[in-house]
């Protein structure tokens, strides 16, 4: 997708950024910059949309972004309600790849550093022991100052470059360098009302007055933008809800169907099965299975 060129504020006394978020949400702009990002969510639910990557997020979640990688955290509905009581809370940290010096990365002792670097153009999940190291090193960064700042900086750095705890979420050629403010409107406008009424059918017809175009020009455009078709991301969103709602376990499979905009209980299992390569019930019990294995660890 086309995304939203962001200038990441840095000040003139800080080699790189971090910063302690606590608001009503994470905001619904598509944007990219070239600073690489590791973003920490403390709390916080719903969909993430990394280069060409939908999923879900939830509170616990380490994400390592690369250089103009494409993103957006878009909460649930509930934060956006107005509600004291829901709040997102995160710690973002945003650096240049040579924020601390352009030999540093030359280093023979700094070689995992820039092959990081080139790994993060996917956007890297962290998960296992490395995720409970970097907790709370990123939540001491915060209120670190001068060298021990720094010193903080490269423990984060050297955790990640080492473990082979992670995952790979997009492809690469979704980074950007360059956006049309038009294409980024757009497609901001596409995303958000797909996001808020996905529950109900939406036909091409109204997408494409969203986006101010002809059905067939919207078709056009949005398979070039994003390499697939409206329909296709729709039910990827859906099943990414769905997804959330089992892990959940509050509903039966059957009313979660319905609850997520499919009108046909043997349609949501092809379509599920297709994305996830699961059933929804493997789905549930795989994640099931992991919670419990967390849990005794």
């Amino acid at each position: 997708m086309k995304a939203h060129f962001h200038k990441v504020p840095v000040s003139t006394q800080s080699s790189f950024s971090i910063r302690h978020d606590r608001k009503p949400n994470f905001g619904t702009t598509w944007h990219y910059h070239p600073e690489l990002e590791l973003h920490f969510v403390i709390r916080g639910e719903g969909v993430r949309l990394i280069g060409d990557n939908i999923s879900n997020f939830s509170s616990g979640e380490i994400i390592l972004l690369g250089a103009n990688l494409p993103h957006t955290w878009r909460c649930n509905e509930e934060y956006f309600q107005n509600d004291p009581s829901q709040e997102v809370e995160a710690i973002v940290i945003q650096f240049l790849p040579e924020c601390l010096g352009r030999y540093l990365l030359g280093l023979p002792e700094a070689y995992l550093i820039p092959k990081l670097f080139e790994k993060a153009k996917s956007g890297l999940l962290i998960g296992g022991e490395a995720k409970a190291r970097l907790a709370p090193l990123m939540l001491a960064a915060v209120q670190a100052t001068d060298l021990d700042r720094i010193i903080i900086f490269l423990s984060i750095l050297k955790i990640i470059s080492e473990t082979s705890e992670i995952q790979a979420i997009a492809a690469e050629h979704h980074a950007y360098k360059q956006s049309n403010e038009s294409d980024t409107q757009r497609i901001n406008k596409v995303c958000n009302y797909t996001l808020s009424n996905y529950k109900k059918e939406i036909t091409l017809e109204e997408i494409a007055s969203i986006s101010n175009l002809s059905v067939t020009s919207f078709c056009r455009y949005f398979k070039l933008i994003t390499k697939k078709t409206y329909y296709d991301f729709l039910i990827e969103i859906r099943i990414s809800q769905a997804c959330r709602l089992l892990i959940e376990d509050k509903m039966p499979t059957e009313v979660i169907c319905f609850e997520c905009g499919f009108n046909n209980v043997s349609n949501f299992y092809r379509h599920f099965k297709k994305i996830t390569k699961m059933t929804p019930l493997e789905y549930k019990r795989k994640y099931l299975h992991s919670y419990k294995e967390l849990a005794a660890a």
